[in-house]
């Protein structure tokens, strides 16, 4: 049975616009998303293969020299800066994907059926969540391979995990609000080089003290460097308020800012 005629069996089930039914279509649809995702090289790439690779390159290449230059093991800046850059990409790959289902009309086609008009935009949130916590793991699990180790205990590791979910929600938001205004996917793909830049010019690349100093103040407050020195405060100690109030208000006012042009936008893709 196909997806379309489960939804509108669903629907018969109960009100369109009630609680079960939105909760109901939401799972299913999310189930949809994660099976397309699993399916995509893309996504595969992008959110798992491409960052575990990387962050085993960043310690073998430069992990020896990081450490001789800080005293501490690179890993703890590797791991946090690896795993939020699995986040942002990934959603730069689902955000393609999103294109090419309004493009070929699956958006419309989902819209004109009799269920609940949100379930398509929180299973994306849902779905996006999942991706994210797979690929956060799978970044970790590397990690812990190479060396990488859980310090401050269970709360600060639980806080750890939880920093590039809220960090990938945020981006994903607007990689969505990008995917939804606009017919070319080279316009979402373009959203890679401003991660890329974000992650070359953050601390967990190189420690801050490596930049010019004209620097300092962009590299040490742009999102993925505060990002980066909460979770390496989680994970082996160190400064964690500042760094984690700053990854959470860039965070929040992220999705305060791109989550209505998100929402209208997907509204309109759909009704194409």
């Amino acid at each position: 049975m196909t997806l379309s005629a489960i939804l509108s069996r669903e629907s018969h089930t109960g009100t369109e616009s009630s609680m079960p039914a939105l909760v109901r279509q939401s799972l299913l649809q999310t189930q949809r998303l994660l099976i397309r995702w699993v399916r995509s090289p893309l996504t595969l790439l992008e959110t798992l293969i491409i960052p575990c690779l990387l962050l085993i390159m960043l310690d073998t290449v430069i992990g020896g020299q990081i450490a001789t230059f800080t005293g501490e093991s690179a890993l703890s800046g590797s791991v946090p800066m690896v795993t939020l850059v699995a986040a942002l990409s990934g959603a730069v790959a689902s955000g393609v994907l999103l294109g090419r289902e309004r493009d070929a009309g699956l958006l419309a086609r989902f819209w004109v059926l009799p269920v609940h008009r949100a379930s398509g935009l929180i299973s994306r949130v849902l779905a996006e969540g999942c991706r994210i916590v797979v690929g956060t793991f799978a970044v970790v699990s590397v990690g812990y391979l190479l060396g990488f180790r859980f310090q401050q205990g269970l709360a600060a590791t639980t806080t750890f995990l939880l920093i590039p979910l809220l960090v990938g929600l945020a981006f994903a938001t607007v990689v969505t609000a990008v995917a939804v205004f606009t017919a070319k996917a080279t316009l979402v793909e373009a959203t890679m080089i401003v991660t890329s830049l974000m992650m070359f010019f953050s601390t967990g690349f190189v420690p801050l003290a490596a930049f010019p100093g004209w620097l300092h103040p962009i590299v040490g407050n742009q999102p993925m460097s505060v990002g980066v020195e909460a979770m390496r405060a989680l994970a082996v100690g160190g400064p964690l308020a500042r760094p984690l109030q700053l990854a959470t208000a860039w965070s929040l006012g992220a999705i305060v800012v791109f989550a209505v042009p998100a929402t209208i936008g997907y509204r309109r893709a759909s009704r194409r």
